[in-house]
């Protein structure tokens, strides 16, 4: 805008030349295109010299009632710009320092593109706290999504250990990485682990041969992109109903969902099969359990369950821990 008012003033006085006479140009006084690109950089930063005037009442009009509310819109732009360029560098760095202050055992996240804030969504359904979620990502729409979140934005790239350690990754107690690049994952996830041996991590691969590759190189969890839509996409040509029911497994906040929850206490003894969550597997002692594992015949204390309920508190099915209960891994 702002340079389509220079270009548009420029062309006023150059069409007009002859209602301008340039002071220092002796004896013609006439004015060049040249005259004109300087007599409208003059103007619009009203330096105003003086060398070079309107003298017919054409060009003074225009100049009163065209070039200067050009002047002021130039101006305006110019400053409004500039202040929301600080504002903006402000807002950084005041999100940045308070994140800071409070770095420790925040979640990074590597690529915020579609899977990337998918998760971050997913985080902040679940009560993770925005302010300890940090994105790693190198493209200008990434950061503007980013921003717009208000999350914090590290730019660069995360193979660079410099960008992982500005994000936190050695004190940050989980990492997720979402890059459309299987090296690329392979590499932040090296990277990472030599920086942070104790902090989860869970990368994205798009290809599942390279699956192994990425638990070689430290990722605790890998999600094959491609297989999994795939999968969904066959479950749905074979079968509707069972393509729907994984979908509602898969959306937040709708229908079904996928949880995991601690034993309560009024829970301990009994079968995974009898309590009124749909039990699908019993964590204990760090291992995953299925429900029909003999193992998990009898919940003990200590066990967590992953199980499939209502995305939402109903009468008929409350969630358990949410009227008082106590946990069976509270202490006593």
């Amino acid at each position: 805008m702002a340079l389509g008012i220079l270009v548009g003033t420029v062309l006023l006085v150059w069409f007009d030349r002859d209602g301008y006479v340039d002071n220092n140009d002796l004896p013609d006084r006439t004015v060049s295109f040249t005259d004109a690109i300087y007599y409208t950089t003059v103007t619009l930063s009203t330096t105003g010299y003086g060398d070079i005037a309107p003298v017919t009442t054409t060009a003074r009009m225009v100049n009163a009632f065209i070039i200067t509310p050009a002047r002021i819109g130039f101006l305006v732009l110019l400053i409004g710009t500039t202040l929301e360029v600080l504002a903006s560098q402000g807002r950084d760095m005041i999100r940045v320092s308070r994140w800071r202050k409070n770095m420790g055992d925040h979640v990074v996240v590597v690529g915020y593109g579609t899977k990337g804030r998918s998760a971050v969504e997913t985080l902040i359904s679940n009560g993770q706290d925005r302010e300890q979620i940090v994105v790693v990502d190198t493209g200008a729409v990434a950061q503007q999504d980013a921003h717009a979140d208000g999350l914090v934005i590290v730019k660069g790239d995360a193979t660079r250990r410099g960008v992982l350690r500005q994000a936190g990754a050695a004190r940050a107690s989980q990492v997720i990485i979402t890059t459309d690049r299987d090296d690329s994952n392979v590499l932040v996830t090296l990277t990472v682990r030599q920086l942070n041996p104790d902090a989860w991590i869970v990368s994205a691969v798009r290809e599942q041969e390279n699956a192994p590759l990425m638990k070689q190189s430290g990722a605790d969890s890998v999600i094959t992109s491609s297989d999994a839509v795939g999968r969904l996409l066959g479950l749905s040509t074979l079968s509707p109903t069972l393509g729907s029911v994984m979908e509602d497994l898969l959306t937040y906040g709708q229908g079904l969902e996928v949880a995991e929850r601690d034993l309560l206490v009024s829970e301990v003894g009994q079968q995974p099969q009898s309590l009124p969550d749909q039990v699908i597997a019993v964590v204990r002692d760090e291992k995953v359990y299925r429900y029909f594992d003999p193992v998990v015949t009898q919940l003990a204390r200590g066990d967590r369950l992953i199980v499939v309920r209502p995305a939402k508190e109903l009468p008929w099915a409350p969630r358990p821990g949410t009227h008082d209960e106590d946990f069976a891994s509270d202490e006593v």
